[in-house]
């Protein structure tokens, strides 16, 4: 190290060389400015903090009892910010910008509840074949995204999100047409189609957690894999940095672009399937957006694309959905969490403008011991 960055504060070198500690760092000043919004409001800032340590401790400050129950809802809700995080974290490892996971995940919630109710009802075969066609179907739909975008220059923002509304009316379209579906939802699933599981209802007190919390890690463990140790990995980063030097250094560029969006839906695709079969016992008729592909973005923003910080990230807005339901029975409206949610993704695109202020920070500090020293 120079003795001009020894010079510079601890801060200062950790903030402009670590992206995971400036994400922490706009994650605390999200909750601070919240803070400050729940006192402007009239309300105690403890209740919201103690609504937050019950869902992802189950201890309940106020009557000092315990409930794990609510940390198995707290990773529940995570599942699906999780998956559809990644779907945006993979497109943009390869310069892209998937506003599309909504879309794919709706797909993949289809195309499950389809599986769900007409395949062979095989235990343990069923759930599984359910989640390789709604893999698939987020695939297929992000596929032909990445195909508009290699071959004939079509902006994957706007055909993303105009894809997610055609996936919308044609999700209500397909399901309104199973026979015994009303204005809301489908017939009961078979139980071979669930992915639940009773010793997992048991240890969480009755919880929804499912067998999908074990797949998210295991995808996680796949993304991190396929981007950081496989050939395939290496040229969609390359092809991320630099699209023309990676087609001159002969990476096929048009192929690796389709491919990046097919993986990037699989992963949406994924948590529309778990969602649709461990959170529900039946179909659901659509009427909006879930939103999750839409946070999704925040989430992988704040998790820097990583595998490790996607993971962290959306077990932070599964903890900020978990907490609104408590967070009304302690006189803290729920949108607070909403808007924490906002706060942290318009600091996170401040971290430039951050690191900007550090620079202009030390170079004034410097400055100023520079022209102390010439008076002495």
């Amino acid at each position: 190290m120079s003795d001009t960055e020894k010079k510079k504060s601890w801060l200062y070198n950790f903030l402009m060389r670590s992206d995971a500690g400036v994400s922490v760092i706009v994650v605390l000043l999200g909750f601070l400015v919240a803070t400050f919004l729940v006192i402007c409001v009239g309300r105690s800032p403890a209740g919201m903090y103690k609504a937050i340590v019950q869902s992802v401790s189950g201890w309940n400050i106020d009557k000092g009892t315990w409930n794990i129950r609510y940390v198995g809802e707290w990773f529940n809700y995570s599942i699906p910010y999780i998956l559809c995080g990644f779907a945006m974290a993979f497109a943009g490892r390869v310069g892209l910008f998937n506003v599309g996971g909504e879309g794919q995940y709706i797909m993949g919630v289809t195309v499950a509840q389809l599986v769900a109710i007409y395949f062979p009802q095989i235990p343990g075969m069923h759930w599984m074949t359910a989640l390789v066609f709604a893999i698939l179907a987020g695939a297929i739909w992000g596929g032909v995204v990445g195909l508009l975008k290699a071959k004939y220059e079509v902006s994957e923002v706007v055909s993303t999100i105009m894809l997610n509304y055609v996936a919308l009316y044609l999700s209500r379209i397909i399901t309104l047409a199973i026979p015994g579906t009303n204005t809301y939802k489908t017939a009961n699933f078979p139980v071979s189609a669930s992915l639940k599981a009773s010793w997992l209802e048991k240890l969480t007190n009755g919880s929804l957690l499912n067998y999908g919390i074990f797949i998210t890690i295991l995808v996680t463990i796949v993304y991190w894999f396929l981007m950081e140790k496989t050939k395939l990995g290496y040229s969609l980063k390359a092809t991320g940095f630099n699209r023309d030097a990676a087609h001159y250094a002969g990476i096929p560029v048009v192929s690796g672009i389709v491919i990046a969006m097919a993986i990037s839906g699989a992963y949406a695709g994924l948590g529309g399937g778990i969602v649709a079969l461990g959170s529900f016992k039946y179909g659901r008729v659509l009427s909006a957006m879930d939103n999750y592909g839409y946070t999704g973005i925040a989430v992988a923003l704040v998790g820097n694309n990583k595998a490790l910080g996607v993971f962290i990230a959306g077990l932070l807005f599964g903890m900020l959905q978990a907490s609104q339901t408590l967070m009304q029975s302690k006189g803290i409206p729920k949108e607070i969490t909403f808007i924490i949610q906002g706060l942290v993704v318009v600091f996170v695109a401040l971290k430039t403008a951050i690191r900007l202020f550090l620079i202009w920070s030390e170079k004034r500090k410097a400055n100023a011991e520079s022209l102390a020293g010439g008076k002495k």
